[in-house]
Parts: C-alpha cells; sequence; structure tokens
C-alpha cells in the first residue's frame, strides 16, 4: 500500500531533473547564436574551377593557341627569292630530353611555311635535297618571320639520245663526291631524269646508264654511260645535259632476208674482244647498245650461226642473223 504523499513527490521530483537538464542544454544552445555585436562576415569562398561550362553556363573563351612563324629558305645570302618547292622544314624544342634528343615539335613539307607555336626557343631545321641548315629562334607572344640561308647549289641532270630526252624510265642517274683518284668515292644521290636536287657548294661527279627494259618488265643497266665532273655554286641551278650514244637493237634469226623470226632461239651479244654484253632467250629479243661495233649469236635447234653488226646513235633497227 503506498503511504500518503509518496507519489507527489516522486513527480515533483521528475519535474525538478528535467529542470535541471533543459537549464544545463541553455548554455550550449547561447554558444552556438552569438549576439548581432559578436557577429563577424562570413568568409568569401574563392570561384569553383570545372573542367568545363554546363548547359547552364557561357562557352569558355578558348586559349591563346600561340604565335605564327613564318618560314622561307633561300640558296644563298645574295638570292633574295625564296624557294618554291622542295624543302621541308622541321622544328625542335631547344631543351634536350633527358637522353639528350631534342623533342621535334612540328614540321611541314611546304616550302614557304606558317607554323603556329607556343611561346618558348625552338631550333630550326630546313633540308632541300641534300643541303641543309639550322637556326636558333625565339617566338614570344608575336608572329616572327625567319629566313634560312642554305648556302646550297641546285643540280638538274637531263640525259638524252641524239635530240630526244630520255625518260626517267629509261635511265639511271647517280651522283658522287669524288676524291683524289677516285671519282666514284661516296654516292650521295640516286635522281631521276629532269629531277632537281640541291646540293651542299661543291664539286660532284654524275654518272647516267641507260637502262633496258626487259620482258619480264625489270630493267637491266646497259653498255651506254655517260660521265661528267660538274661543280655545284651556291645560289646556282646547274642544268646539265648528259647526251647518250646508243640505239635499240632487235635481234632475229631469219632463214633468209627479211625473213619470219624463228623462235626458241638463244642470242649471246659480245664484243669484238670477245667480252659479253647480254644473253637472251626469244624469237626477236630488243636491247639498247652503245655506239660501236658487235658480233651476235644465234642458237637454235643446236646450230650455231653468227653474224657482225654495228651501232650508230639514234638509230633503231633490227639485226638479222642468217640460218645457214
Amino acid at each position: 500500500m503506498t503511504r500518503p504523499g509518496t507519489g507527489a513527490r516522486a513527480v515533483a521530483a521528475t519535474l525538478l531533473l528535467l529542470g535541471a537538464l533543459f537549464a544545463a542544454a541553455a548554455p550550449a544552445r547561447a554558444q552556438t547564436a552569438p549576439s548581432p555585436a559578436d557577429q563577424v562576415a562570413p568568409a568569401v569562398l574563392p570561384p569553383l574551377n570545372f573542367p568545363g561550362p554546363t548547359s547552364h553556363d557561357a562557352p569558355a573563351e578558348p586559349p591563346a593557341a600561340g604565335s605564327i612563324l613564318h618560314l622561307t629558305a633561300v640558296l644563298s645570302a645574295a638570292d633574295p627569292k625564296p624557294l618554291r618547292s622542295g624543302v621541308r622544314w622541321r622544328v625542335f624544342s631547344e631543351k634536350s630530353e633527358l637522353d639528350g634528343t631534342n623533342r621535334l615539335v612540328a614540321e611541314s613539307s611546304d616550302a614557304i611555311a606558317a607554323l603556329t607555336l607556343p611561346d618558348g626557343s625552338y631550333i630550326i631545321h630546313a633540308a632541300f635535297g641534300l643541303a641543309g641548315a639550322t637556326k636558333r629562334v625565339t617566338v614570344a607572344g608575336r608572329g616572327v618571320s625567319e629566313r634560312i640561308v642554305l648556302n646550297a647549289g641546285a643540280l638538274k641532270v637531263t640525259p638524252l639520245v641524239g635530240d630526244v630526252v630520255l625518260p626517267a624510265a629509261k635511265t639511271q642517274i647517280a651522283v658522287f663526291v669524288p676524291e683524289k683518284n677516285n671519282s666514284e668515292a661516296k654516292l650521295v644521290a640516286t635522281i631521276k631524269s629532269g629531277q632537281t636536287i640541291g646540293l651542299p657548294e661543291g664539286d660532284y661527279h654524275v654518272v647516267s646508264t641507260m637502262l633496258d627494259p626487259q620482258a619480264n618488265g625489270s630493267s637491266a643497266t646497259t653498255n651506254s654511260v655517260v660521265n661528267a665532273d660538274l661543280r655545284v655554286q651556291a645560289g646556282k641551278l646547274i642544268d646539265a645535259s648528259l647526251r647518250h650514244r646508243a640505239a635499240t637493237m632487235t635481234l632475229k634469226l631469219v632463214s633468209g632476208p627479211s625473213g619470219e623470226a624463228l623462235a626458241n632461239t638463244s642470242f649471246t651479244i659480245l664484243t669484238p674482244g670477245g667480252d659479253v654484253i647480254r644473253e637472251m632467250i626469244g624469237a626477236f629479243p630488243s636491247i639498247v647498245l652503245a655506239e660501236g661495233e658487235y658480233v651476235a649469236i644465234a642458237r637454235h635447234d643446236d646450230n650455231v650461226f653468227q653474224t657482225n653488226f654495228k651501232v650508230e646513235s639514234a638509230i633503231d633497227r633490227d639485226v638479222e642473223v642468217m640460218a645457214k
């Protein structure tokens, strides 16, 4: 049985406990809400840099692309006319990589080039055939124009037979740097008929050899060879015409004059001294020979026939070997 007054005292005790708890919490709430006099202006955060504009943002202004480097090349300092073809440009970073090389940053095959580069220092290399030159340039916030002096000349070789220019497929042209007692000491280039090539100033030895197209589509060199010693001067084009004295001979084994060529015949062409020039098989094979005298030997069905013939420059003709 509960004693009188006990329930009222329990309720009062509970109320006192709750009051103490609220009183203890009141100072903490006061600390989080300072008075207006104690407030300070909130800190201003810097703007955030997003990777790119959202659909609600204006497009970002593109970064500056760099400065334009204009490049021209001349053969010599005395020649103000820039080269219009055949120049290849390479631009390297001036700073070397860990392996000691310089990184290639741009290149162009335009003879007059315009390259967009970030500001900095670069090494420019211009190549014109076998001639080349380098120059250091600095790009700094504005367009730069540079002229490279190659100190070189140009060589053009045109082979002919008579007054007819030989096409590229009919000739092989080699350019050598000569040394004492050896005109063909160092092969530096092979070029085509009518092709212009840039060369450093100096002496060169040029060899033009006629080619003889074969039935299988390949080409063989002939004994028609023309040599020339040339001097290439800076700023000048050397236009050399090399005249071959040769002709095309078509061989036939016939039973009589102007007769039909016999098939399955093998031919050997020799010099009067017995040196073999070429061996061929067919009814009427053709061969390009230098001007001079020759011997033709024909073999057919275990029989051997021969004739002597003469080659005159630019006069193509048939050579008949009589089968008797």
